[in-house]
């Protein structure tokens, strides 16, 4: 059985970074992402050092563009790795973006450093069709070959098979989930699971947990912008700049589509996020790739993510004059900003100029990791406290969270990609996840194999 060395993401929610040893001259990257939250070190800096030996690696292979996937690659190229960075067609056209603004956050504002990292990255990325098998390696140690299937997590994102035979005829094959996505989710079309494999690193975010079905959520979104509305108050949003904004757009328009209150057309949606922004452009772009639903609203002559009321906040100064009208006007308005755990980003103003007024509200729809200012806000609510930039705030705003808009595949749908293969695996790494969600998939992963007289070694890190 071919060993895998976790470097990040076994035993915390960020920082996926997964090595597949090959041989003792051949390895495999599997993501190499950013820590954050409880993740992060106090040293981060010394955290985000590739210290494990890179000189076997022969390529990175990108599940997503998420930044806990892909965080630390300025760091592995500054390392020296000058191998081929394999992902999927729509991931080869957003993974630029993410690393320019990883750059510019956590490495460096040199504008003709960040020219150059981007150079050479444009020269390692390798797009790779999804359903075809690409191969890594064949010399006489033996044979390596990886293919790419959609995961639903985000557009571009994939899980990873990999077909290994090594020199004496013995062959494994090993799947990387990466981050599954939910079933029903707006734009993409939900993951299939693979025919089977030997070893299964699966992530497990909400392994603990399921989620409402997407008709829930939309009445839970609709009721939050409703009461803002009636409050006379903003909808504050903390959203990822891919995946989860063009999600919630794609949402929105819905509602206002279908919305027989007038207040609804007058609402103003406002994309607070210069990235977001940049995001929202591609996706469009890559409209072959969104699912048979959103393509039918397209042939309707509708635009999911370029709607009439829809606004995006470009400079520094638009979006200051924005806060600062939105918190004293009351006019209603939903805004959707990075960063999606409120561990920095544009929200940050918004959450300091409103979390004390009662007419407004907080709503989340993603998973907020321990540790992060999105955590305490969604854990105490109203009447409860947050420190945000060492300044505490009383929390009077409406706090509401939707889990069934996280991108995660839940409980019920991790248990559906093992079931659903016809060969089992006869060992799952739980990664991607929190102790608990992942002691409590860890169970339902064994019961599931016992009930059907099979065997299974499930490790928890």
């Amino acid at each position: 059985m071919l060993d895998i060395i976790h470097h990040g993401g076994a035993t915390g929610v960020t920082g996926s970074c997964h090595q597949l040893i090959l041989n003792s001259e051949h390895s495999l990257l599997i993501d190499c992402g950013l820590f954050q939250g409880e993740d992060a070190e106090e040293d981060s800096f010394e955290q985000l050092q590739i210290e494990f030996d890179i000189s076997t690696v022969q390529a990175l292979v990108i599940t997503h563009v998420h930044i806990d996937h892909v965080g630390r690659l300025p760091y592995l190229l500054a390392a020296g790795f000058k191998g081929p960075i394999i992902c999927s067609e729509p991931s080869a056209k957003l993974l630029p973006l993410v690393i320019e603004d990883a750059l510019k956050i956590g490495f460096t504002r040199n504008t003709q450093l960040i020219q150059r990292f981007q150079e050479q990255l444009e020269k390692q990325i390798v797009s790779v069709p999804y359903k075809t098998w690409h191969r890594i390696v064949e010399d006489e140690s033996g044979s390596t070959r990886i293919k790419l299937k959609r995961a639903g997590h985000i557009l571009g994102s994939c899980y990873v098979e990999v077909a290994h035979q090594a020199a004496n005829g013995d062959k494994e094959r090993i799947v990387f989930s990466g981050d599954l996505g939910a079933p029903h989710a707006p734009l993409l079309p939900a993951p299939t699971s693979p025919h089977g494999c030997d070893q299964l690193v699966l992530e497990s975010t909400y392994g603990n947990r399921t989620h409402p079905d997407r008709r829930q959520r939309r009445a839970v979104l609709r009721k939050a912008i409703e009461q803002a509305l009636t409050n006379g108050g903003t909808v504050m949003v903390p959203a990822f700049s891919i995946g989860r904004t063009q999600e919630l757009l794609y949402e929105l328009e819905g509602i206002i589509h279908e919305a027989k209150n007038s207040q609804w057309s007058t609402l103003e949606i406002i994309v607070d996020s210069p990235l977001a922004a940049r995001f929202t452009k591609v996706y469009r772009e890559l409209k072959p790739y969104w699912d048979d639903e959103a393509q039918k609203r397209l042939k309707g002559g509708r635009h999911p993510l370029n709607f009439a009321s829809l606004y995006t906040v470009e400079s520094h100064t638009e979006h200051e004059q924005t806060v600062e009208y939105l918190a004293k006007t009351g006019r209603p308005a939903v805004v959707i900003a990075a960063s999606g755990m409120c561990a920095g980003g544009r929200i940050m103003n918004y959450l300091k100029a409103m979390l004390g007024d009662a007419r407004h509200q907080v709503l989340f729809v993603g998973y907020q990791g321990a540790g992060t200012p999105g955590r305490a806000i969604q854990q105490y609510g109203q009447g409860g406290w947050v420190e945000i930039d060492g300044q505490r705030i009383d929390i009077n705003a409406g706090v509401t969270s939707i889990s069934g808009y996280s991108a995660h595949a839940d409980q019920n749908d991790l248990l559906n990609f093992v079931k659903r293969m016809r060969r089992w695996p006869h060992t799952i790494r739980l990664v991607h996840g929190d102790q608990n969600a992942r002691a409590v998939l860890k169970s339902k992963l064994e019961a599931m194999y016992a009930r059907k007289g099979k065997e299974v070694r499930v490790t928890s890190s």
